[in-house]
Parts: structure tokens; sequence; C-alpha cells
């Protein structure tokens, strides 16, 4: 197996590891290690499980007392009630126990879940991220939130439940559909935008090969974000501080997200929409000069995601908003940049979000992403 780059994302006790690199489902020690005598879950979707379940399944089941399969339908329709107690309800049909292993296969949706699932079985279990899209690769994965959808808001119901080991192979990413990889993208500009300018600047001449899925390219904006993100959660691991600077685009995303339907924008593609409407609001609060805003909005474009949100009325976003977990008392918070590179949270007078909302929407999209997104 070629050696993969390890990460350490340092929470004392609980601290481990992120391997980044190829091939790392085809043999891999320390993931074994952790299966080895032990009851296995592997848990996955639809469109995930037909490519890598029995690879990891051939991986695991050598050194593991048993590998069980468990598949729930593709998409964030999945991050529900109905799913979470169905994977409960299979894993106790196989006797799985305290001492058992499951095993997150797939993108942001699955880790989610089966994360949640480890959290909740029998009051905690330990479990292992393999993310296979490049939004889990570069942020969800990484961090131990795990949780659920609510019909009212998005990720409302979880936990922080950190893994035991995130393996990131880079090959997964070469079946991954242009639209995900896109979504995934929206992260990756994220982390630039709200912690290392100079990263971000890098993120957009690599823009054709990363759109390409070029190896190099894709290593290299997998680990620089890695990075980011786990220094930030080694810092705030429970977003007491400065891990809420990681929802920047989330507030105004994860409204979209809520109003379209789940799944009918991918998370990366709100999010990308979001930040656009939260750098503007930096803009208007006098945070951020405009010409910054366009150089952000230029990268979104130029990744193939969309930077204007749906035509709703301002009282559906303003509604979906005042229950987005990061609000207190009913009041949204916002993340805004102070420059790109620098985020800052902070709340903003209801007339000026109207006012962002607003202008938005005299150039709207329709309520789902344009079609050329749909190829």
């Amino acid at each position: 197996m070629p050696s993969p780059q390890i990460l350490t994302v340092d929470l004392g006790e609980r601290s481990y590891d992120i391997q980044v690199g190829h091939g790392l489902l085809d043999e891999n020690p320390a993931f074994q290690a952790l299966a080895r005598g032990r009851s296995v879950a592997v848990i996955s979707d639809s469109n995930v499980d037909p490519i890598y379940g029995a690879k990891v399944e051939a991986l695991l089941a050598p050194v593991a007392h048993q590998v069980v399969r468990i598949v729930v339908p593709a998409g964030e329709a999945s991050k529900c009630w109905q799913q979470l107690d169905a994977i409960h309800d299979r894993m106790l049909e196989a006797r799985l126990d305290r001492k058992s292993l499951i095993v997150a296969l797939g993108g942001g949706v699955v880790g989610d879940l089966a994360g949640f699932a480890a959290a909740s079985f029998q009051r905690g279990i330990d479990f292992v991220q393999v993310p296979t899209s490049l939004l889990a690769q570069v942020d969800s994965s990484v961090g131990g939130k795990t949780g659920i959808n609510h019909a009212r808001g998005k990720n409302m119901v979880g936990a922080f439940h950190q893994p035991r080991l995130v393996v990131a192979d880079t090959g997964t990413l070469k079946t991954l559909p242009s639209r995900e990889l896109a979504a995934g993208l929206a992260e990756v500009i994220k982390h630039g935008a709200i912690a290392d300018r100079a990263y971000l600047e890098q993120v957009a001449v690599d823009m054709p090969a990363l759109l390409a899925c070029q190896p190099e390219a894709l290593a290299r904006a997998i680990l620089a974000s890695m990075r980011i993100k786990a220094a930030v959660v080694a810092a705030d691991e429970r977003e007491a501080g400065v891990r809420a600077h990681l929802n920047f685009g989330h507030t105004f995303g994860h409204a979209i997200e809520v109003g379209a339907g789940y799944g009918k924008w991918l998370h990366g593609e709100a999010v990308a929409a979001g930040m656009v409407m939260a750098a503007d609001l930096s803009v208007r609060l006098g945070r951020m000069p405009a010409e910054q805003l366009d150089e952000l909005r230029r990268i979104i474009t130029s990744a193939n995601l969309p930077t204007r949100a749906p035509a709703w009325p301002v009282d559906d976003y303003l509604r979906n908003m005042a229950i987005d977990k990061k609000a207190e008392h009913g009041i949204p918070v916002f993340v805004v940049l102070n420059g790109l590179g620098h985020a800052a949270t902070t709340r903003a007078d209801e007339a000026l979000v109207r006012a962002v909302i607003a202008d938005h929407l005299r150039q709207a999209v329709a309520r789902e992403p344009d079609p050329w997104m749909l190829s």
C-alpha cells in the first residue's frame, strides 16, 4: 500500500488520525486493526455500496468477527428518524453490541447518519469515517458532528461523536458525478475564505485541474482543507467559539436547503449561494471591500456553482434562518468576513438582512439549480 499522508486531530484521549492517499481501501493495516475481532456494520447508500461495499467488506472480513452491510437510499432524505431506526434494527438483528464498530462509507449524508447511529447505539460505539465524496473528504468527515434533519430545520437532531479514524481514499473520487464534485468544491472555497486567502487564491488557480479531477490538485486541496478543519476542531471541539466560522455561508445555505426540500439543492450548492449572500452582508456591515465580494463570486462561479438564491419571499428565508442551530433566542447569528481569509460571527439588523436577501432575489434562480448543473 502506498504510504498515506497522515494528519492528526488533537483532542487528547479522543485524538485520531486522518489518512489521505490513493488505494487506502485495498490494503490498510490501521483500519484493519480497529476491526480486528469485532462485529462491523458497514453503512453505505444505494449509490456507493454497489461500487465500494464489497471492497471494504473484503478488506475487513479476514480480521473481523463479522461484517454486516447496511444500505440506505441515496440522498439527503435518508437523514431521518426512519432510516436511523432501520439501521439500529438491522444492527440488533445481527447481534451487534457495544464493542462493535460502525464504518460510514459514503458522502456527507452517510457520514452524518452513520455517525449518529454510532453515537446513539447502546449509548455510543466506535466508528470510522470512509468518505467517498469531495465534500466529505474536505469537511464533514472530520470533527465529530453527526445527526439527522428535522422537517423544521437541517441537522437539528444529533450529537458530537468523534471517529476513531478517517480514511480518505482519493481514488474514490474518480466515480464522483461532476455535480457532486462541484458541491465539494464549495467547502474547499469556504476554508480559504474564512482562514487562508493564499490558499483561496491557489484554489482559484487550480480550479480547472480540480474540475478535471486531477489527482495532484485534489490531494493538495484535500490536505489543505483538512489541516484547516483539524486545527479549528482541535481548538474548539464543541463549537463554543471559533468553530462557528466553519459555518460561513451555512445560515443562508441551510435556509435554501430547507425551503427547497432536502435534496433539491445539494449542500455545497446551497452553501455556495449562501457564501455570496454572507459576503454581501459583510460588505454592507463595512467589514470587507466590495472588490473581495466580486473575487469570491468569480471563484464560486468558476467552480460551476450557483451564486444566486431561489426566488422565494424574504419572510420564508427569515423564518428558516430563525431556527438555524446558530440562532440565539430565534435571532440568526451570521458568520461574516473581515476580508477574505478572516472570519467572525455577528448579529445583524433584520432590515439589513432583508435588504441582502431582496437584492439577491432580483436576479434569483429557479427553485432548483440551473439545468446545466443537473447533468
